[in-house]
């Protein structure tokens, strides 16, 4: 099947299913939780379209919900042993080179009844211990339709979650940079070429790529040659992620109506994907170049952290780890702008959902991040590691009050209209 962009989707796919028995969707995800889920985002949406869906994971913080599930202790036991194991094989990887997984062990969740009854069964995020490829193995034996949504580059390397400048994943991974042995047929080449297998032996095997980045990087590997790949950006519920009165936000906050506020998360600044050293001398380029800025910065995912208020010249507030969607909500709409300094990302839901807000974003132009931004429209694309591009664009949109809004493509009714199409398109005989 050629690869597809899901933008190109089946005219009227909302009526799909009109007439038949209504379909039965789980979705596969290590961990759900009722903040920034974007697993959550697609259960809930699939739903309000008329699908039966759930979410089976490892661990769930969600209560109440008979559709989440978490499959028990067994699970969590063979996370710990997998964990453990990849450790010990992963001990001499550079810990600054970004995260890298491998699937050695994980649950069989092939007898559960959801998995049992389903239709189609979406994979998301089952790292860390939840689903080996062995398991997915399992999952695909059932000739049901699969739908892996690839939240990062794992899927088409040979361990890396994002490979930066290297380009081994085109051809065959080995000899990672990521790991100090000079060694063809390292960790990265095995897993590779068990990916590859796995992904060739079996024809109801569907990829959805969010963004264009990554649509595009599939499209140009060898593990996904010849497989279907569709383009399909996260849905987002804007019926919560919407503007209010920036003044009512900031005054619910404690924070001055006047003051520009800038607000961006900060839940792991030593992440070598997140950038802070780049945000960092960006802010102090702002505070040197354009100092009738009256500005406040609006921290969350990270509790009061001595080493980030030294390094930042402006008052700052911090929001903690933020645990449910209207706290977050409050946040954006209190904000100015929010920045977003990946070296690395797929398609961030921070910055949808900081748009839908309507709250400009200012962030790199890399991976998935221009799909969202139009520059200078509803933010600004500032060049690639250039702090001082970066504080020309939060200058930018604070002193031309650039309001933020959401592309047409990430609109949710037209996002579910493309996965409904892919679900016809993996029944077709």
């Amino acid at each position: 099947m050629d690869q597809v962009d899901g933008n190109k989707a089946i005219e009227n796919s909302d009526q799909l299913f009109n007439g038949e028995k209504k379909k039965r969707v789980v979705h596969l995800q290590y961990g759900s939780s009722p903040s920034g889920n974007y697993v959550l985002r697609y259960h809930e949406a699939f739903l309000e379209r008329g699908l039966d869906s759930c979410v089976l994971s490892l661990t769930s913080n969600v209560k109440g919900d008979p559709k989440i599930q978490k499959i028990g202790k067994k699970g969590v036991l063979i996370r710990k042993v997998n964990q453990r194991i990849q450790d010990f094989y992963t001990r001499k990887m550079d810990k600054n080179a970004g995260g890298f997984a491998l699937s050695l062990f994980g649950s069989d969740v092939t007898t559960h009844e959801w998995i049992q009854n389903a239709d189609f069964i979406y994979v998301h995020w089952i790292l860390g211990g939840f689903l080996s490829i062995d398991g997915l193995e399992k999952i695909a034996k059932l000739n049901k339709p699969m739908i892996l949504v690839m939240h990062d580059m794992w899927t088409i390397t040979g361990g890396c979650f994002h490979s930066f400048d290297c380009q081994k994943f085109l051809s065959h991974c080995g000899n990672c940079p990521m790991f100090p042995e000079d060694k063809e047929k390292d960790l990265s080449y095995k897993q590779f070429e068990e990916k590859f297998k796995f992904y060739h032996g079996y024809n109801n095997l569907f990829f959805v790529a969010p963004s264009k980045w990554l649509f595009n990087l599939a499209n140009e590997g060898t593990l996904l040659k010849d497989k279907p790949v569709f383009r399909i950006p996260n849905p987002l519920d804007t019926s919560l992620f919407k503007p209010f009165d920036k003044k009512v936000a900031k005054k619910i906050l404690n924070i001055d109506k006047y003051q520009h506020v800038i607000s961006f998360g900060a839940n792991k600044i030593t992440s070598p994907y997140k950038g802070w050293k780049y945000l960092m001398e960006a802010l102090k380029d702002l505070k040197e170049n354009y100092q009738d800025l009256d500005v406040c910065l609006l921290i969350f995912g990270s509790g009061p952290n001595k080493e980030i208020q030294e390094s930042i010249p402006f008052p700052c507030k911090f929001m903690g780890f933020i645990t449910d969607d209207y706290t977050t909500n409050l946040v954006y709409n209190a904000s100015d702008v929010f920045v977003a300094p990946s070296l690395a990302d797929n398609l961030p839901t921070t910055i949808l959902e900081s748009l839908a807000c309507g709250t400009a974003v200012v962030g790199f132009d890399v991976g998935g991040i221009p799909d969202m931004i139009d520059h200078l429209k509803n933010g600004y694309l500032a060049k690639y590691k250039d702090e001082k591009d970066l504080s020309k664009g939060l200058n930018y949109c604070l002193s031309n009050k650039l309001e933020g809004y959401l592309l047409p493509e990430f609109q949710k009714s037209e996002i579910i209209n493309q996965h409904l199409a892919l679900m016809k398109e993996a029944t077709k005989d």
